[in-house]
C-alpha cells in the first residue's frame, strides 16, 4: 500500500501518524521490519531525519524497536497508553490512594526541609483557600489543590513535585462533583480549614510526624467519602 506524498505542516507529527496507521491497521504485522530510512523518506516526501524523529516516536509509543545491526522491527500494533490518559480512566478512590503514599510522604519532608521562601508560599496558599471560601465549588477546590501543591513543593523533591502535577488534573473534577455531591460546603463554606491550618502549622513548626499525621487523617476521610458518599451525610 503506498504511502503517499506528505503535504507541509509539523512533518513529523504527519509522518509519525502516517507510519503508525501502517501498523494498527495489519500492513505491517508484528515480527516485520520497516523499510529502511531512505525508502520510507521518499515514500513520504520527506528527509531522513523527519523519518528518524518519527520512528522515534513510534518507539516511544511502544510500537516498533530499533535492533541494532539489523533494522527497526514491528513489537506491538497497538499503542502504549500514556501514564495522564491512563490516570484520566482510572477511578478517583484508586487516583487517592495512591495520591495519599506521595502525599503524606511529601508533608514530611517539606517538615525537615522548607525554606522561609516555603513557610511565605503555605501562608499565601492558605490564606487563598480561605479567601476562596467566598466562590464557588471549582474555585474552592483550585485553591485547595494549590494548597496542596505548596507543601509538596516543599519536600524539594522534583520527582514528587512531578508526580504530584501528573495527579492533578485527575483529581480536580472528581473533588468539585465530591464537595457538590456531598454539599461540603453547605453549612462551612471553609471545609475542612482547621486540618489544613494544622497541616501547615506541622510543616512550618518541622514536625514530620505530626505533617503526615494531619495529612493522613485528612486524606482518609475524604476517601472514605469516597468510596461510601453516604457515610457524610
Amino acid at each position: 500500500m503506498p504511502l503517499g506524498t506528505l503535504r507541509p505542516s509539523p512533518l513529523v507529527d504527519q509522518a509519525t501518524r502516517r507510519l503508525r496507521d501502517q501498523i494498527t491497521e495489519g500492513h505491517w504485522p508484528v515480527g516485520s521490519k520497516l523499510p529502511g530510512e531512505t525508502t520510507l523518506a521518499k515514500s513520504l516526501g520527506v528527509g531522513r531525519s523527519t523519518v528518524r524523529e518519527a520512528v522515534r516516536a513510534l518507539a516511544g509509543a511502544g510500537l516498533v524497536q530499533a535492533r541494532h545491526g539489523s533494522g527497526v522491527f514491528v513489537i506491538a500494533t497497538e499503542p502504549t497508553e500514556d501514564w495522564p490518559a491512563r490516570l484520566r480512566r482510572a477511578a478517583v478512590a484508586d487516583v487517592y490512594e495512591v495520591r495519599m503514599l506521595i502525599e503524606v510522604q511529601a508533608a514530611r519532608l517539606a517538615a525537615l526541609r522548607h525554606t522561609e521562601a516555603d513557610r511565605a508560599a503555605l501562608d499565601a496558599a492558605l490564606d487563598a483557600r480561605r479567601a476562596a471560601a467566598e466562590g464557588d465549588d471549582a474555585a474552592f477546590v483550585d485553591a485547595d489543590i494549590a494548597l496542596h501543591a505548596a507543601v509538596v513543593t516543599a519536600a524539594h523533591n522534583p520527582v514528587l513535585t512531578d508526580l504530584f502535577a501528573e495527579f492533578v488534573p485527575a483529581l480536580r473534577q472528581g473533588l468539585i462533583d465530591l464537595v457538590d455531591l456531598l454539599a461540603l460546603r453547605a453549612r462551612t463554606p471553609n471545609h475542612g480549614d482547621d486540618s489544613h491550618a494544622a497541616l501547615v502549622r506541622a510543616v512550618k513548626e518541622g514536625d514530620a510526624e505530626a505533617a503526615g499525621r494531619v495529612l493522613q487523617a485528612e486524606l482518609e476521610q475524604i476517601l472514605a467519602w469516597i468510596r461510601d458518599p453516604g457515610a457524610a451525610r
